[in-house]
């Protein structure tokens, strides 16, 4: 979007340069924890089913300190054909993150929506790659709109801090 100058593009423009380079640095990212469970098994792997696949996603952010913070995607998926469980797998795929010069009121969003959107094609990957060394077809999530979690969240508990920071 292209605005004409009326005077205040060189204004504002003094304005962008005075604040400061703002930027979300990943350090790390590890498998804080991963569990996969096939209690059936081998039954559950020799007879073909069409399995009822529920799967839920938390993000959780606390500080470590300074301006780094934790960041943790939660992914929990079941698998149940016939009111019998196939296989539960859980994953918690944390990352180490540094927030530059960012504002308070933007904590939320670079914590808890753009963080977790960096994180999930790797998330994915990881539970692709279980469930079907698990001995499953490959679980492929769709992708997350983050920003709907961050909001449903907010609806829900209107006073709690949306990140731990």
């Amino acid at each position: 979007m292209a605005d004409k100058d009326n005077g205040a593009g060189a204004a504002a423009a003094g304005a962008d340069e005075a604040e400061p380079n703002r930027a979300l640095t990943i350090n790390a990212q590890y498998i804080k924890d991963l569990s996969f469970e096939n209690p059936r098994a081998p039954l559950s792997l020799m007879q073909p089913q069409t399995p009822d696949l529920q799967v839920n996603v938390d993000v959780r952010a606390g500080a470590l300190g300074g301006d780094r913070y934790e960041v943790v995607l939660v992914i929990h998926a079941r698998a149940t054909a016939q009111n019998e469980t196939l296989f539960v797998v859980e994953l918690a795929y944390g990352a180490a993150v540094t927030l530059t010069n960012i504002r308070q009121e933007d904590m939320p969003q670079a914590l808890l929506v753009e963080t977790p959107r960096l994180l999930f094609p790797f998330a994915r990957a990881i539970v692709a790659d279980a469930t079907r060394d698990g001995g499953f077809p490959p679980v492929f999530m769709q992708p997350i709109n983050f920003s709907e979690l961050l909001r449903r969240q907010a609806a829900t508990q209107p006073e709690a801090p949306a990140a731990n920071a």
